[in-house]
């Protein structure tokens, strides 16, 4: 999901952005008190978003975990006290998958806390982010999460990381269409061929 230009210069408040964003119709992501504003997908992301959440929502039917799609709010930081507002990661996922119960921030029952497996479309204006500090947040304040995928698109390759026993991360590329990569954690598999299915990619 693309994270391209910070909203004016403020600081705002944890309470502050969920208001704001409660009552926006467009998406913002927060970060340690600054908003920015979400761009809108390509035609690729969209078609790879929909192809995962399809086979998602037919691998995880009558089982304890469910796929959310990308309004579904996560948040990444610490309990705050009376003197921190500002600190803390609330991302919109391309797909979060969350087991058993979900866990929420507040009666609003809009952001999760534990989410199992967070996949991101990767695209030019988010890719560092994705890679950088946002998974940086996740490893830190979200000790649910085993799994977390970057899924290429333009070209058919999928990054995905999953935590070891001792909070180490475990990294494995998987290429080509003919590929399939497992989710022993969920107990689902993404067949790279049909998370490109309708994708053309450049020469």
């Amino acid at each position: 999901m693309a994270l391209p230009k910070p909203q004016p210069k403020q600081v705002l408040t944890v309470e502050q952005y969920l208001a704001m964003e409660r009552a926006s119709e467009e998406r913002h992501v927060f970060l340690d008190g600054e908003v920015f504003a979400m761009a809108g997908e390509s035609g690729e992301h969209g078609d790879i978003t929909v192809n995962m959440v399809i086979s998602f929502g037919n691998q995880l039917k009558g089982g304890p975990c469910r796929a959310r799609t990308k309004d579904t709010k996560v948040c990444s930081g610490p309990i705050l006290t009376a003197g921190e507002t500002s600190r803390g990661l609330f991302s919109y996922p391309d797909i979060v998958v969350i087991c058993d119960e979900p866990q929420y921030h507040d009666n609003f029952r809009d952001v999760i806390l534990n989410p199992k497996v967070i996949i991101e479309a990767l695209s030019a204006s988010t890719e560092a982010f994705d890679r950088g500090e946002k998974f940086t947040r996740y490893q830190t304040w979200n000790p649910t999460l085993t799994d977390y995928l970057l899924v290429s698109q333009d070209k058919p390759q999928i990054e995905h990381f999953t935590r070891q026993a001792d909070g180490s991360w475990n990294y494995r590329l998987t290429t080509g269409l003919e590929a399939t990569v497992e989710i022993a954690s969920i107990k689902c598999k993404l067949k790279l061929a049909e998370v490109y299915e309708r994708v053309a990619f450049s020469p």
